[in-house]
């Protein structure tokens, strides 16, 4: 399968590194629009300058493709992806769908309008420590979920569009953990309440501090706070977590999952009581892909294969539904209800 990749630079690497390990995908050209990045791209990954357009519609008129996977800034993903579906290719796109719902909504609309596929990267729900909380969830062992806290604490200096962004941490970073609470607890955010501030030290224009609490469809609260501008003490980047459940707890801090099971007992009186069981460290899963390259597997599968699509964009609406609910919450102080 050969494709056009939009944009070299930045996370571009990225997948540059991902294509070039890649058996079943190569490339057909690219589009990058500013001239410096593309020059030194095609020394650093022995690219064809030949293959490298300005514009998306003259690479689609000079190069044979199959797909496009578009790793612009979001708020071109609404252009890039109308005109690609229109031309009949599939696209895969760097999360978030797109900068504003309203756009995102649109690029689900051209996807069903067109037929083809939209795909989004979500890529840290195909990460073995994400699989590892889902399949130990799913199987049941824990019970009912009752509540979910998660903690998120680091300090990036990326700089571009990110600084410059309203809400970096929820829009750009948050939505990731965001989307492994959809995919852990099987449900959608019903409502919504947070608050987002910029500490004295912050380096984003933007507020890049935030916390949120979430009712689920399903019943399940959720707690949420975060820092893009924390200066020590990081955390993973798939944030620590706290699952507390019927019949036991699961920590997951610093990509280690523990868990501790809760054990009904009868004590002198007759009575029953939890008594705390034994901690143990559940092994991550193993995975032939994970990561930018199991979503190539995935995306290539689906276009050559017609086998079913990860993260859809007819899904992922959710996500960006519930990242721009948390936005307004953020925003006007009040709660937030998604229908």
């Amino acid at each position: 399968m050969k494709v056009i990749q939009l944009g070299i630079g930045g996370m571009g690497n990225t997948w540059l590194n991902a294509v070039q390990r890649s058996d079943e995908v190569a490339y057909a050209g690219f589009v990058e629009i500013n001239a410096d990045i593309a020059r030194e791209q095609a020394t650093a990954y022995n690219l064809d300058p030949a293959t490298i357009y300005k514009t998306l519609p003259e690479a689609l008129e000079k190069l044979n493709a199959d797909a496009v996977i578009d790793v612009t800034p979001p708020q071109f993903h609404k252009e890039n992806s109308t005109l690609a579906l229109e031309a009949g290719l599939p696209v895969l796109s760097e999360k978030p769908l797109a900068g504003t719902l309203e756009d995102a909504q649109a690029i689900v609309d051209k996807a069903r309008e067109t037929g083809v596929i939209h795909m989004v990267a979500q890529n840290y729900r195909y990460r073995p420590l994400t699989q590892t909380v889902k399949s130990v969830l799913d199987s049941g062992e824990l019970g009912a979920v009752g509540a979910v806290h998660a903690e998120f604490f680091n300090g990036p200096h990326f700089g571009g569009f990110r600084e410059e962004m309203a809400h970096p941490l929820i829009i750009d970073m948050s939505i990731h953990h965001f989307d492994m609470m959809r995919l852990f607890l099987r449900s959608d955010a019903s409502e919504i309440s947070a608050r987002s501030w910029n500490p004295p030290w912050s380096w984003f224009n933007g507020d890049a501090s935030a916390a949120a609490h979430m009712r689920f469809e399903n019943g399940v609260f959720t707690s949420y706070s975060a820092s893009w501008c924390s200066q020590a003490l990081p955390s993973s980047w798939n944030a620590n977590w706290r699952f507390d459940c019927e019949k036991a707890v699961m920590l997951v801090q610093d990509d280690t999952v523990t868990v501790q099971d809760l054990l009904r007992v009868t004590d002198r009186r007759g009575a029953l009581a939890n008594v705390h069981g034994e901690r143990r460290v559940v092994p991550l899963l193993e995975m032939e892909r994970e990561g930018q390259d199991y979503l190539l597997h995935e995306f290539c599968e689906a276009v050559t294969k017609g086998k079913p699509v990860a993260t859809p964009a007819q899904d992922n609406i959710r996500t960006v539904e519930l990242v721009f609910a948390v936005v307004r919450a953020c925003d006007s102080g009040e709660t937030v209800k998604l229908s």
